[in-house]
């Protein structure tokens, strides 16, 4: 069937416009952190907030949100970008210049470049997330659902080496998962669940890294191909006893 374009009225529902957000973590320093811009611009200027801005008429929402992280952090190409979509956050009132619909990404680096601030960021700065709010808009919202799903993947996905240098250690592997989680984990019996599970990682041959102290040198591991854990890696109070 054939569509009458002329019939119909593209002004008969009130416009709005789509923005994208991006929840950016990592783990820098021992926590874990969060990529903010300070706001250059009312509304909420000098406040901190996650990167984004307008999806333009030729983009789609993904390129977007990479444009936009590259513009206002200055964070292009990053090597090793892990980029998912989040949610879409469309109640009335988040926004007091118009209607605004959010696309919300949530995206992992395994270390953190030092960001350069652009288009209308004051700033741009890696903040530890215990301590990111409040932020403009219902940015609090969003950043909280990007931790909650960061931490839920953890327990049946592979994600965590999303947050690892391409070759790593158990330890810092494990570190990984204290860090978002926030909590304590029995090394050995980690250490136990992470290699028996067929293709969570690799082994570099002959790699070896001193990790301070005494000891022989820990062994090195990459990502390997899985991308589901079976069984999970679950949290310790989910679970009622150490990992």
């Amino acid at each position: 069937m054939t569509f009458d374009r002329a019939g119909y009225d593209k002004y008969a529902y009130e416009p709005f416009a789509v923005t994208v957000d991006l929840a950016v973590l990592t783990v820098r320093d021992g926590a874990l952190q969060v990529l903010l811009v300070e706001r250059g611009q009312e509304p909420y200027a000098g406040h901190w907030a996650l990167p984004g801005g307008f999806v333009e008429p030729h983009e789609s929402a993904e390129t977007a949100a990479r444009r936009e992280l590259a513009e206002e952090t200055g964070l292009a190409d990053v090597t090793g970008l892990h980029l998912e979509q989040l949610r879409t956050y469309s109640e009335p009132g988040r926004d007091p210049r118009m209607r605004v619909v959010s696309v919300a990404f949530t995206a992992l680096l395994p270390h953190a470049p030092e960001p350069q601030a652009g288009t209308d960021a004051a700033q741009a700065s890696w903040l530890p997330y215990d301590s990111a709010g409040p932020l403009a808009f219902d940015h609090d919202r969003i950043l909280a659902d990007a931790h909650e799903r960061v931490g839920a993947k953890l327990e049946y996905t592979c994600l965590a080496t999303a947050f690892c240098p391409p070759e790593f250690t158990l330890g810092e592997l494990q570190r990984v998962y204290e860090t978002v989680w926030g909590t304590t984990l029995d090394r050995p019996n980690f250490r136990r669940k992470v290699l028996a599970t067929p293709g969570f990682v690799d082994p570099v041959p002959g790699g070896a890294r001193l990790t301070g102290g005494r000891g022989k040198p820990a062994a090195v591991y990459r990502a390997g191909p899985a991308t589901a854990l079976h069984p999970p890696l679950l949290r310790p109070s989910r679970e009622g006893r150490p990992a």
